[in-house]
Parts: C-alpha cells; structure tokens; sequence
C-alpha cells in the first residue's frame, strides 16, 4: 500500500454490520411462483413452453440451495394465474405473511408487454406489464395485465424484508409496438406480446426515455426497501424461452442460467467458494449472449440486476463449508479455508454472506473474470518490502477511462487514478501503458504495511460517469472503504448502456494484480 495513507477508518464497511445480535424468531419465508405458459384468450402460436419448465426449477432451486421450507412455496401456473390470483397472492400470501426481517421471494415466468400510460406517470407514455392467464385484448390495448404501477405498491409494502424479485419476461417497446401479431408468431419462443392490432410496418428503433428494469419504474426506492431484482432482458430486448430444445424441454434463457450460477463451479469466478451476486450476473450475462450470437432474430440479450450497491459482494445462499479439490501434488500441503463473514445489510435485516478477506472479496464484488484486457503491473515486481519505491503501470487493449484502486488486507483503499495531481487526464488508448507516478507528479510511492494488497484496475470504454463515485478529488488521499467504494463503482457499471441506439450493456473491463509487502 502507498505511504500516502495515514490513519484507519474505523468501519471494515459502514453499510453492513456484523450480525451479532441474535433474533427473537426465525425468518419467516415467503415465496410466490408463477409461470404461465398458455392464455385463455391468445391464440397457441403465442403459448410459451418454457414456464412450466422454470417453474419447477425454481422450485427446486428454493426448497435446496436457499432453503426455503416446501409449504413456504405458493405456486401459481396457467389457469391458476389469473389476474385475480396472482394479486391476492401478493397481498395475503406476500405481505400479510411476512413481516420486516423475512425473506419474500417473487418469480415470474411468462409474456412481458407494455399498455398504454393512463396515469400519466410515464416518461414515455407505456406502462410496463406482465402478463395473466386472463389476459384479454381490448378495443385498443391490452387488459386483465398486472401493471408496473400495481407490482410497486407490493413491493413498497413488502420493505424492509429481504426481497428478491425475478422477472423472466421482456418489455419491448420497440418491438411490440412496430410488429403484428402476424409477425411476432413467427418468432417462436420469444417472451412478449405485441399490443393489439398493431401495424406490420416497422417504425424506427429508439431507446426511449427510461432504461431501467422493465416492471420497477423507480429502482432506487424499492432497492433501498430491500429489494433485489432481477430482469432477463433491458429494455427493448427480448427474452426467449430456448427453442434449441425439443418443445418439452425448452425453459427460459434467463432462468436457465440463474439457477445454474448458483453452482460455485459455474460462475464462482475468483474460486473461493461463495457466489456472489455480481458473480451470478456476470455469468447470467455471458450465458445469455452465448444464446442470443445463436440467433438472427436476437440483436443483443443483457440481463439487468438492481440492488442497492453492497448487497454485490454478498452470496447468494449461505456458503456450503468449503471442499477444495486437490491435486495428487497438493494433497500433502495445508491450505487454509476461505472465512466467511456474517453480516447484517441495512435493509432486509436478513442476514448475508461476505469473504472476511476484504482482498479475496473484490473478485466477489466486480464479478468479472480477469481476462488480461487490462495488465497490471509494478517495476519492482509483485514482492515490496516495506518502504521500497515503486511504480504502477496500466495497459488496455481498448480504449477507456481508468479507475485504479489500490487494496489492503484490512480493506481500505487508496484511489490512485484519476487524481487531481496528474497533470493530464485522458483517456487511455488501447496498447499505451499509463506509469503512476511519473516524473510530473514530483514524489514516488512507498510500500507501507505488511501483507496481501491488490490494484484493481478498471477500464470504462463508454462515456459513463463516474465523478460522484470516483471523484479526482479523493485520489491518492482519502482512505475509503474498499467494499464500498468498489461496490459503487461497479453497480454504476451494470447498468444498461443509453448513450446511443445499441441494446446492450456498458463496455468496461478488468485488470487486478496482486501483491505483497514484506
């Protein structure tokens, strides 16, 4: 660690704290299921066989890794999804069922579709939906559907639970308002509905106004509730059920790969046990683009995940005791086993799960697999004693803004870059190496402290800003708090890309290294 850090601050992670105090009951859990795969007023070619499918996957994935005990479970599926159903589920067996504290966990598997705007409260004139079993076409518009509006006055009644809300639908807009039904029922497994009587004529794409999960208009009210969302698609995508498959088998894309994340050896990406939430992501994400490069009728396919910023580091599910295996080589040598850190978040007061090291527990909180876009290295080499002089340099194979962390194992972190003692800042060019400090900044870093710390090392190739979480002001002198800090950085990074007319997710990539000082 630079000598420029003086003090300690006080807290390992100010927005969570250990969950010393025991409780007076045990967390009553909740969890509503609803697939519907055929309507009772659209015609089959717009039936979906994957729900029933993802229904009882679901299942599984509940009662086994999260352990939610089986008569918690309400499961609503075709005709027992009705609008009325699905809505006094909610209320009765959602909210009235639980109280602050609890776990509620709500998936939805099934057609996503936008209606007309009567309250006036959209930007762009569209209320997101999902669909019912009851659903019906109007003389204009859809009704019988459960609106965006609707789903939020749940979810606002559920806060202070710990709640995770999985949506495995889309919301096109630009989709279902430029295709008719016609057209749509030739792209079999696709999970929206266009809006009645639509014309076949395709209309220019846009991005629209909002990008944010297709049915929480407001995800920095709900997530501070305590609510964990996830969505299958951004905005003007299109989620699929997997049409690869035999008809019988095929399930959702998106629900596919959640549930398979929650295996450590799917999407465990630093290898020390836990599955993190920004770790599932990554791997939700690169699965689904794996589907969509298989088909021509899918432009791109980026799941969105909204949370406030430090449940990212957390796990999933509460970390099985670790089993590392072995080489024939290894087995004779000690190798001592992750510590997990029990930990109470500020909503949801349901406990959760992070890596005690604060340097192993960055790999859980960026998600991303160090892939060598980005090289880190020092010019002394990743062994410092303390007090050595050395250098840090940077190369990027694209072109970006740098964010550059410096790690300790006691979880404080040094911005290096961007600061306001770096005579010129811009963005770096792919194959030009960044050296920090160089002659312009007039001293030399000093290896300070004893043990493991890392440089993290990330590269933002869209022009997303960064400067209220990565200020220029707090580089190489404010000591923060490095779950924190990164958590924000990254949950900035996650969110869909609106600068131009592509459907994806913002460009970023990684580079760590670690190294120690003796």
């Amino acid at each position: 660690m630079a000598v420029i850090r003086t003090t300690v601050i006080a807290s390992l992670w100010s927005a969570v704290s250990l969950a010393a105090q025991s409780t007076a009951a045990q967390a009553e859990d909740r969890a509503l299921v609803i697939g519907i795969g055929t309507y009772e007023n659209l015609p089959q070619d717009m039936f979906l066989h994957g729900p029933k499918n993802d229904v009882k996957a679901i299942q599984a994935l509940l009662t086994g890794v999260l352990k939610f005990k089986p008569e918690a479970i309400r499961v609503l599926t075709d005709e027992k999804a009705t609008r009325q159903a699905m809505l006094s589920s909610m209320d009765e067996w959602l909210v009235a069922g639980t109280v602050p504290g609890d776990r509620v966990y709500l998936y939805f598997s099934g057609h996503g579709l936008q209606v007309k705007d009567t309250s006036g409260d959209e930007e762009d004139g569209m209320d997101e939906a999902i669909s019912t079993y009851d659903i019906k076409a109007g003389d204009d518009d859809w009704t019988n559907v459960i609106l965006d509006d609707e789903l939020e006055a749940v979810l606002e009644k559920l806060k202070g639970r710990a709640v995770t809300l999985v949506i495995d639908a889309c919301h096109s807009g630009t989709i279902s308002r430029s295709l008719s039904p016609q057209a749509v029922s030739g792209l079999q497994g696709a999970r929206y509905l266009p809006r009645p009587f639509a014309k076949a004529a395709k209309q220019p794409a846009t991005r629209g106004l909002r990008i944010d999960l297709g049915v929480v208009d407001k995800p920095a009210q709900l997530t501070a509730g305590g609510l964990t969302a996830w969505s299958a698609a951004a905005a003007y995508q299109v989620a699929w059920d997997d049409v690869r498959l035999p008809v019988e088998d095929r399930h959702g894309v998106f629900t596919s790969a959640y549930i398979a994340g929650y295996a450590p050896g799917e999407s465990d990406a630093n290898g020390n046990g836990l599955v993190s939430n920004a770790e599932l992501f990554e791997y939700v994400t690169r699965k689904s683009k794996e589907y969509c490069s298989t088909l021509d009728d899918c432009d791109n396919l980026d799941p969105q995940l909204e949370s406030i910023p430090e449940v990212l580091g957390s796990s999933v599910a509460k970390p099985e005791p670790y089993k590392a295996e072995q080489t024939a080589t290894e087995q004779f040598q000690t190798k001592p086993e992750p510590v997990y850190q029990e930990a109470k978040t500020e909503v949801g007061g349901v406990p959760v799960y992070v890596d005690a090291n604060p340097v192993t527990a960055i790999g859980d909180i960026v998600g991303k697999v160090d892939t060598g876009d980005v090289t880190v290295s020092l010019d002394t080499g990743p062994i410092l004693k303390k007090g050595q002089s050395f250098k840090i340099s940077v190369t990027s194979q694209h072109d970006g803004n740098l964010v550059l962390l410096d790690v300790n194992g006691e979880g404080i972190a040094t911005q290096i870059f961007p600061n306001d003692m770096a005579q010129k800042i811009t963005p770096l060019s792919a194959g030009s190496t960044l050296t920090i400090p160089d002659d312009y900044y007039g001293f030399d870093f000093e290896a300070d402290g004893q043990g493991e710390n890392m440089l993290v090392a990330i590269v933002v190739s869209d022009a997303v800003d960064l400067k209220d979480v990565a200020p220029s002001t707090q580089g190489l002198t404010a000591e923060l708090d490095a779950r924190r800090s990164l958590s924000e950085i990254v949950a900035r990074l996650q969110k869909a890309w609106s600068g131009d007319a592509e459907n994806r997710g913002v460009r970023w990539s990684l580079g760590t290294l670690k190294y120690s000082i003796q």
